[in-house]
């Protein structure tokens, strides 16, 4: 009982933030209180850091891609050639981001659109002198969630969930692709009507562009390197950790080497306290998987395998809930091994999938992504708090979620 009980205190705290503290602290004091109380063996902790191995590096792959892309001037180049193709339409600049996030989402991955698009459209907002930029950026965390499973690199919660029996391309294909379509189309009508007011705001039309320097070229070619690596490593069936992080490293070395600059500024701006965070997010759950919450889980999930559409629709649905309780990833990965011990119909795991990649809409620790995302908007000087972002979930996530596994 005690485990429940500290887990849920670490990610209520995560949540509500009290007292301002930043959400990496909560995460390290509640992995702290497992080990130092005798809840959770140290070796059963470090197991529970070591699965993280892949996404720790796949987030220090994209943060490297992200710093460089706003260092060289890619991000100012490219808000202003969207700024001005938006023609002073809030509503045509709003269209114009979201296909972007789109397009980030299924070729680069979730926390790609959390970590490198959203200061890019800030900076969009900025150049077109937007009143209201929030609408803009509210894409980046809803899309990063909502066409994330497209492909299987379009989410990391992706490979933890399906592990070792991840479907082919073409299959996956045919099992998603019109729940996402769904997802996306359902996502932008839910957004655009509660932004429809901010919407009506008169944005400028940048008399000036930035140019497209040489470092930002160099940038834009090893991120888009990154998307085919990325694309090449998830047919062969590699984890996608190794493959981004070599992608980031490389770019920034084609980048700052001919210009005989340092990697030490580069270094210093990266958020290294989201892996941080990410660890204690992984202890936590390795706790619960300790605890028998797998096991239970698995069990349920078998009283329910005689009828396949009503298990789908419940684990979907009820998933998406549970994302926002304990982050996608954790969920994701108490749910793979649940569902691997249940030996589920195909279409249970499908739901499965969806739940944990679209649920987390609904509240700011649903997924990694979104925290990375209010990481970047403070950055910005920019707050959402925890409740502004359910309000809006609230109206977002269900019908999506619903329609998406219906689907």
């Amino acid at each position: 009982m005690w485990v429940w009980v500290v887990v849920a205190l670490s990610i209520a705290c995560v949540i509500l933030r009290p007292f301002g503290m930043k959400e990496v602290y909560p995460a390290v004091a509640g992995a702290a209180l497992l080990v130092l109380c005798g809840l959770l063996p140290v070796v059963a902790a470090a197991r529970g850091v070591a699965q993280g191995g892949d996404v720790y590096l796949f987030l220090a792959g994209m943060m490297f891609l992200s710093e460089l892309a706003s260092d060289q001037g890619l991000f100012a180049w490219a808000a202003g050639l969207v700024a001005a193709k938006a023609q002073g339409s809030a509503t045509r600049l709003f269209c114009l981001i979201y296909g972007l996030a789109v397009v980030v989402t299924v070729f680069l991955s979730n926390d790609a659109t959390a970590v490198v698009m959203t200061p890019a459209v800030a900076a969009m907002a900025a150049a077109a002198k937007a009143e209201a930029p929030l609408p803009f950026l509210l894409i980046c965390a809803f899309v990063a969630n909502a066409a994330s499973f497209v492909l299987p690199i379009s989410n990391p919660a992706n490979l933890v969930i399906f592990a070792k029996t991840l479907p082919p391309l073409d299959l996956w294909l045919g099992r998603f692709w019109l729940a996402s379509v769904v997802s996306i189309a359902i996502t932008f009508a839910a957004l655009w009507w509660t932004q429809r007011r901010a919407l009506r705001q008169t944005i400028a039309v940048p008399q000036e562009r930035a140019e497209l320097g040489r470092g930002a070229r160099l940038t834009g070619y090893g991120i888009g390197g990154t998307a085919v690596l990325l694309l090449a490593a998830s047919s062969a069936g590699i984890p996608l950790g190794l493959p981004t992080f070599c992608g980031g490293v490389a770019t920034a070395a084609l980048v700052l080497i001919p210009a005989r600059q340092t990697p030490w500024p580069l270094l210093g701006r990266i958020s290294w306290s989201t892996l941080v965070l990410v660890a204690g997010l992984f202890v936590m759950v390795a706790a619960l998987d300790r605890n028998g919450a797998a096991t239970g889980l698995a069990h349920m999930l078998s009283t329910w395998s005689a009828q396949p559409g009503r298990a789908a629709l419940g684990v979907g649905i009820g998933l998406g809930f549970a994302t926002n309780l304990v982050n996608n990833l954790p969920a994701g990965l108490l749910a793979g091994h649940a569902l691997t011990a249940a030996h589920l119909p195909v279409a249970v795991t499908n739901a499965a999938l969806i739940g944990v990649d679209l649920g987390p809409n609904l509240s700011v620790t649903g997924s990694l992504a979104t925290i990375l995302w209010l990481q970047a908007l403070r950055r910005a000087g920019i707050e959402v708090t925890a409740w502004q972002f359910l309000r809006l979930g609230a109206v977002v996530m269900p019908p999506a979620l619903v329609l998406a596994v219906v689907s």
